[in-house]
């Protein structure tokens, strides 16, 4: 993995404690408002995964590395989920979470875990700003073959997070655009760049060709839903049972 200057940084196991405290640098009552300053096109990125969720249908969804529950509350907002679990690893996160999705008392559930523990049966799984932390390829593979194990036949999984062109003009012109958003947002140009190499520390962006490879390579069917200058949502959809050849002949 490379940051935004292309010299190589090391990521943390994304099994291990994370903190989003440490991470970002923020405190996590802060986290919505400082997301959005960071993140370009946040909320737009967050609506187009959970419509995406809504109209696939899916009653039991799990929302990976859920954080503050931003997702999972656009999820359950729309009609047709029954019930959204949580999962995170972060303490504080889920403690924001809990008091957010207070109001939609036990159709939220909540699990603090790490995204890399075995996946409850679902019919939706989604995740936004989660999966970056997984640090190599082969093993977004390995959790993107597991997430498919845990869908019901037709399920749907949805990942919103960076997707950064591994051609080097291409990154530093996407990383550019990522600093402008910054800036606009009150964060200098320099600090901007700052928080690009320290989150490299621990993240890791993959170039949406290669995203999409592996969520085929794992046998979804697989499409880029939204993208917004960094930021990409692409949804795989599991396929559905087989019928019958009884049922064929009928």
């Amino acid at each position: 993995m490379r940051g935004p200057s292309g010299a190589p940084v090391t990521s943390h196991d994304a099994g291990s404690r994370h903190s989003v405290r440490r991470h970002l640098r923020i405190e996590i009552d802060a986290y919505d408002r400082t997301i959005r300053r960071f993140i370009p096109g946040y909320d737009a990125m967050v609506e187009a995964a959970a419509g995406a969720i809504a109209a696939a249908g899916a009653q039991a969804v799990v929302d990976l590395g859920a954080g503050t529950g931003a997702l999972s509350e656009a999820i359950l907002s729309r009609s047709g989920t029954t019930a959204v679990e949580l999962i995170d690893m972060d303490p504080e996160m889920l403690a924001q979470a809990r008091r957010r999705l207070a109001r939609f008392g036990r159709r939220a559930r909540f699990r603090e875990a790490s995204f890399l523990a075995p996946l409850p049966p679902c019919g939706g799984a989604a995740a936004a700003l989660a999966l970056h932390h997984v640090p190599a390829l082969d093993d977004k593979r390995a959790l993107y073959r597991r997430v498919h194990d845990a869908l019901h036949p037709g399920g749907l999984f949805v990942n919103a997070d960076a997707a950064v062109p591994a051609d080097p003009a291409a990154r530093a012109a996407t990383y550019d655009a990522w600093a402008d958003h910054m800036a606009s947002c009150g964060i200098e140009r320099t600090r901007a760049f700052e928080h690009f190499e320290e989150w490299a520390e621990e993240d890791a962006y993959f170039p949406l060709e290669e995203e999409l490879a592996a969520m085929r390579s794992a046998g979804f069917d697989a499409a880029c839903v939204w993208r917004r200058g960094p930021m990409a949502v692409i949804a795989g959809r599991k396929a559905a049972r087989p019928r019958s050849a009884g049922r064929l002949l009928a």
